[in-house]
């Protein structure tokens, strides 16, 4: 019988640099079977709504998540079976009529800026990760991001950083940091938080499969 596969919350806020760490963790275990899954793709289905009431979304709000479908899907993965990923479409906001298949394996990174705040979700991991970096780097991280890849205005980031992300993080996310078993300082380029981490996670594994 095949081992129960492993759980890894990532979590903190937008910008901290949770997809660096958890690339870093992933090139760790090159040899290990692992995924990742992204929380941004279980934004809810919206397609019940008129378009204009689907511009209204708040997507750092914790209702803006499917958390029934990740769970049964996470669960799903735990017994070995493969899932259908949703797809976002975020031009039509709402949920695309795509999937991605995914198959199980032995470790499964849950990564999103709410993960931690679910404490159905917390149950199912085996270590709960945040990624703590300062206010400034993530706004000036989040708005190159914005400008660049987005093709977005200063201003409109800067106006939805004050009014929906900044809001939502202090409300939300900066509070779950207390339900985390590693704190990571300045996400990606802590190099000696990764490894205490990729340590921890490789005892998690020896035990599992001891």
């Amino acid at each position: 019988m095949s081992k129960k596969p492993i759980i890894i919350g990532v979590a903190g806020g937008s910008g901290s640099g949770k997809t660096t760490v958890t690339k870093a963790i992933y090139d760790q275990f090159k040899d290990t079977s692992m995924l990742v899954i992204e929380q941004d793709y279980y934004y809810k289905d919206q397609s019940h709504l008129p378009f204009e009431e689907r511009l209204k979304t708040n997507y750092d709000h914790p209702l803006a998540f499917d958390n029934d479908l990740l769970r049964e899907d996470l669960q799903k993965l735990l017994d070995r079976q493969s899932i259908e990923k949703p797809v976002y479409n975020y031009e039509m906001h709402t949920r695309s009529d795509e999937t991605i298949t995914v198959e199980p394996k032995d470790v499964i990174i849950l990564e999103g800026i709410l993960v931690l705040e679910d404490e159905r979700l917390r149950e199912m991991m085996d270590i709960k990760v945040f990624v703590d970096t300062d206010s400034d780097l993530r706004i000036i991280r989040r708005m190159m991001r914005d400008i660049n890849e987005r093709g977005r205005s200063i201003e409109s980031v800067i106006d939805q950083y004050v009014n929906v992300v900044r809001p939502m993080h202090l409300q939300f996310v900066e509070p779950a940091k207390r339900y985390a078993d590693i704190i990571i300082p300045e996400g990606g380029h802590n190099y000696v938080a990764i490894d205490l981490l990729t340590t921890k996670i490789k005892s998690i594994i020896e035990d599992k499969h001891s």
